[in-house]
């Protein structure tokens, strides 16, 4: 699995992901989804450059034009409800790509483990295409394995890109050891280092779907 951390690189995703993580700043819940789907945008432009590519030819008003344009079959998709200005940010790039939804919730057992349970999915074929699911937080990595495996049952991708604005490193090496057997990326924004008691990031932002979405009881 190739893994990239993108404020490896300094760019203007550092000021947006630096409002998402400001206390202050969270209180604006409309601008905190705008950050999500600005960060979206931003990482799908750089998953573009590693898609397939094939030369058209463009009638102008004036002549003809040679452009390389995409030829993948792009599904984009994202795990309820944080994802869901991701999602939004990622499909403003590939604009014509089909979609795909998948519902996941965390649950603490009476250890205080961590269970993931998975409910709905909403997906098409994804036989011989590429599947980008994003989702902005990476914490234990197990909702995003358990997802990937669920939405196998509808096809095979010939590659999936994973997306997340925070994780955790604890869940980035999660992913790299338990997704076999395909052939994936995974792209973060940036990487924190531990999980805390609850297995948020820390030092992470909070919740990400109450943030953007209201509290939830």
């Amino acid at each position: 699995m190739d893994i990239y951390i993108i404020d490896k690189t300094e760019s203007v995703i550092n000021k947006y992901l630096a409002e998402m993580r400001d206390v202050n700043v969270q209180k604006d819940r409309m601008r905190f989804r705008r950050n999500i789907e600005r960060i979206g945008e931003l990482m799908a432009y750089e998953v573009s450059k590693t898609l397939s590519y094939s030369p058209k030819t463009v009638t102008t008003p004036l002549g003809d034009a040679r452009v390389s344009l995409p030829s993948d079959d792009i599904v984009v998709g994202t795990i309820l409800r944080a994802g869901l200005p991701m999602h939004a940010g990622v499909l403003n790039v590939f604009d014509d790509a089909e979609n795909c939804f998948a519902s996941a919730y965390r649950a603490y057992n009476d250890n205080h483990e961590v269970e993931v349970h998975l409910g709905y999915a909403s997906t098409p074929d994804l036989d011989g295409k590429v599947l980008i699911l994003a989702d902005p937080m990476l914490a234990t990595g197990i909702s995003m394995v358990q997802t990937i495996n669920q939405l196998m049952k509808y096809g095979r991708p010939r590659h999936v890109h994973i997306l997340s604005i925070i994780g955790a490193r604890p869940g980035v090496e999660y992913v790299r050891k338990n997704l076999t057997g395909i052939e994936a990326s995974l792209w973060v924004a940036s990487v924190d280092p531990v999980l805390n008691a609850d297995a948020y990031i820390v030092p992470g932002l909070g919740d990400a779907g109450d943030l953007a979405f209201g509290v939830k009881n």
